[in-house]
C-alpha cells in the first residue's frame, strides 16, 4: 500500500502547477479523478508535457457550464477529501463550484486553490505566468534575460510542491477533527517567501559568494560547478585537485576578504582542464563538484536512472513506497465512474 491509499482527490487543474501537485499525491497512492472540460485539457496537445504530469489519474469530461456537469461534480465532491482548482480568482465561484458551496456540501473537504498571486490582495486579478511571478517575487537576477523554452518553470514547480505539502497537512487535520479547510496558494507567494529567507544582494561581483562556489568554464567549452562554502577540508581538496596548493591553507574568514583573487585562481585552473578531467580530479580529491548537464545528459545519468526518478518520482520510502510508473488516461476514459469500490 502506498502512503496516501484511500485519499480521494478531485483535480480540476490544467497546465503545470496543479497537475504536478496532484501527480505527487497520485504517485503516493491517492485516487485522483482529473476532471477535464469538453475537448480535454489544452495541454493534451503537448503529449511530452502532459504525460509526465498526469500518470496514475483517471480522466472524466464534465461541462461545468451545464447543470448535469455540475451535478455530477457535486456528487463526486460529497465523498471526496480533496478538491484542487487552478482557475483565476472568482472563476470557480461563477461556475458554482467555489469553496463555500463545496465545503457546504462536504465540511470535511480540503479545497485547494492555486493561482498566480492568490485569491486576495491587490494583484489577485493580474494575469501572469512563471516569469511574472518570479519578477514580482525578486527571484530573477537584476541582469536576467528572457528565458529559453526549456528553462525550468520555478514558480510553477515550487507552488505545486507546496500545494501537495499543504493538502497533505490539511487532510491530516480534517481526518482528526472532521473539519476541512480552504487553501489559498499563490505561486508568487511561495517564491516571495523563499526569497525572504536569504540576504538581499548588495552587489554583483561576477564571482560566487565565496571562493570555490560557482560555475566555471572548462577548456572544451563545457562548465562545471563547485560547491565550497566554509568547509576548510573541501576548500583544501579543491585546491589540491586543481594544482593551486599554495591557497589550500587559507582559512575561511581570510577567503571572504580575497574572493576575487582566490575565485579567479580557481577559474583559471579549471579553464586549463576539460570537463571530464576536472570532474575526475576533483571527485578523486573529495571536492564538491558537478558537471553542468544538458536535459538529455541528465536523463541518461546512471544515478537518476538507478533511482528511477522519472518513473517513480522524487520521493523514496521503504515501508510504503510510491507507486511505480503508471499509465496516462485517455480523455474521458473513466466516464461515469465514481470512486474505487475498494476505498
Amino acid at each position: 500500500m502506498a502512503p496516501l491509499d484511500g485519499l480521494r482527490v478531485l483535480d480540476l487543474t490544467m497546465w503545470r502547477p496543479g497537475p504536478y501537485a496532484t501527480q505527487l499525491l497520485a504517485q503516493l497512492g491517492a485516487d485522483v479523478i482529473k476532471v477535464e472540460p469538453p475537448g480535454g485539457e489544452p495541454m493534451r496537445m503537448f503529449g511530452d508535457h502532459f504525460d509526465v504530469l498526469n500518470r496514475h489519474k483517471r480522466s472524466m469530461v464534465l461541462d461545468l457550464k451545464s447543470s448535469d456537469g455540475r451535478a455530477t461534480l457535486m456528487g463526486l465532491a460529497e465523498s471526496a477529501e480533496v478538491f484542487v482548482e487552478g482557475f483565476r480568482p472568482g472563476v470557480a465561484e461563477r461556475l458554482g463550484v467555489g469553496h463555500e458551496v463545496l465545503r457546504g456540501l462536504n465540511p470535511r473537504l480540503v479545497y485547494c486553490s492555486i493561482s498566480g498571486y492568490g485569491a486576495e490582495g491587490p494583484l489577485r486579478d493580474v494575469p501572469g505566468h512563471d516569469i511574472n511571478y518570479r519578477a514580482y517575487a525578486a527571484s530573477l537576477a537584476p541582469d536576467a534575460v528572457s528565458p529559453e523554452a526549456d528553462e525550468l518553470p520555478i514558480a510553477d514547480m515550487s507552488a505545486a510542491t507546496m500545494a501537495a505539502f499543504a493538502i497533505t497537512a490539511a487532510v491530516l487535520k480534517a481526518r482528526a477533527t472532521g473539519v476541512g479547510d480552504r487553501i489559498d496558494l499563490g505561486m508568487a507567494d511561495v517564491l516571495a517567501h523563499w526569497v525572504g529567507t536569504v540576504p538581499e544582494a548588495t552587489h554583483r561581483s561576477g564571482a560566487g559568494p565565496v571562493p570555490g562556489y560557482g560555475v566555471y568554464p572548462t577548456k572544451d567549452g563545457r562548465k562545471i560547478t563547485l560547491g565550497v562554502v566554509s568547509e576548510e577540508r573541501l576548500w583544501a581538496a579543491s585546491c589540491r585537485a586543481l594544482g593551486i596548493e599554495e591557497h589550500a591553507g587559507v582559512p575561511f574568514m581570510e577567503r571572504l576578504g580575497r574572493i576575487g583573487e582566490l575565485d579567479g585562481a580557481v577559474a583559471t585552473a579549471v579553464a586549463k582542464l576539460t570537463m571530464a578531467e576536472a570532474i575526475e580530479r576533483l571527485t578523486a580529491a573529495g571536492a564538491p563538484v558537478a558537471p553542468l548537464l544538458s536535459h538529455a545528459e541528465m536523463l541518461g545519468l546512471d544515478h537518476f536512472k538507478q533511482r528511477r526518478i522519472q518513473e517513480e518520482g522524487p520521493v523514496r520510502m521503504s515501508v510504503h513506497p510510491p507507486l511505480p510508473e503508471g499509465a496516462v488516461a485517455a480523455l474521458d476514459e473513466h466516464k461515469g465512474q465514481s470512486w474505487r469500490l475498494t476505498q
